[in-house]
């Protein structure tokens, strides 16, 4: 079973001054995460504003991202969308381009019942050989992915993960108790990944990682060491950037913390804005406050 590591970055889409994808950037990126130590990069999820990506876009950006880092970390390919064919259709571009797994997310708007989840991703994982993150975030979906659907697909062979966000440690809980020991439960919040880990998760699909990567993976490795205090210690020292990294809807506020450490990444797509001027300036308190370099 492939192992997808302790910290993957759920990395955002770069876009020139025109708002066209930047590729050179997002190789830029792309290196730069893997040199400050994410194991897999999520490419084309929520935070790389999947929604306003077209499909050749996507297909673009997993093939210049697994030409950028080669076999140096796992590129999770962010295929998952409201539609069960268009699903199985971009899984199949992801395996072509290269990617060595696909994160699910769960379907959004039609707000199909548990049943019909299940079948979802049941019928992406019949058409592909690629190991599959299943990605749980109600709160953008409107349906919440339960424990025992979880535990359901978890026997499927090539379903090997989840990326948990809906907030609940009992329900993170409830999954780690009811499914098998391989099956990597994931963080989907950088505030709860030290709580997931408590209760049994293996890491996180991070954020705040575009800027703060090295910190939480030694939060992370200290806990897994059993170096419990020191880990708490880290939490709760990058607290505050986690915080202000969701001061308003991502990704709108990582970007706006990529340019101030010095890389970036432009702006966002509509019916995404830019950061207002307040929350740049609590970006910028709680770097300065970690003694993180600030651009400008």
């Amino acid at each position: 079973m492939l192992d997808l590591g302790k910290v993957l970055t759920a990395m955002v889409t770069p876009f020139d001054s025109r708002l066209e994808v930047d590729y050179g950037r997002a190789r830029d990126l792309a290196r730069k995460l893997v040199d400050e130590g994410s194991d897999g990069l999520v490419v084309a999820g929520t935070t790389g504003e999947s929604p306003t990506l077209s499909k050749d876009e996507k297909v673009r950006l997993f093939e210049t991202v697994v030409d950028a880092i080669g076999d140096r970390a796992v590129v999770v390919a962010g295929t998952g969308t409201n539609s069960t064919s268009d699903s199985i259709a971009m899984t199949k571009a992801a395996a072509k381009a290269g990617a060595k797994a696909v994160m699910l997310v769960g379907p959004y708007y039609n707000k199909p019942p548990q049943e019909g989840l299940y079948q979802h991703f049941t019928a992406v994982a019949r058409e592909t050989e690629l190991p599959i993150l299943l990605y749980n975030v109600p709160g953008r979906t409107s349906v919440n992915i339960l424990p025992e659907t979880v535990a359901r697909l978890a026997k499927i062979p090539n379903i090997i993960a989840v990326k948990e966000a809906s907030g609940s440690l009992d329900q993170v809980s409830e999954i780690v108790r009811t499914t098998p020991p391989a099956f990597q439960v994931l963080s989907g919040d950088d505030s709860l990944t030290l709580p997931v880990l408590a209760v049994g998760g293996r890491g996180i699909v991070s954020v705040a990682s575009h800027v703060v990567g090295p910190q939480i993976k030694r939060m992370i490795e200290a806990f897994l060491a059993g170096r419990v205090t020191e880990s708490r210690d880290l939490h709760l020292n990058l607290l505050p950037f986690f915080k202000a990294c969701f001061v308003t809807t991502n990704p709108i506020p990582v970007k706006a913390a990529l340019r101030l450490s010095g890389f970036d990444a432009g702006g966002c797509r509509l019916p995404l804005v830019d950061a207002a001027p307040r929350e740049v300036e609590a970006l910028r308190k709680a770097m300065v406050d970690l003694g993180l370099p600030v651009a400008g």
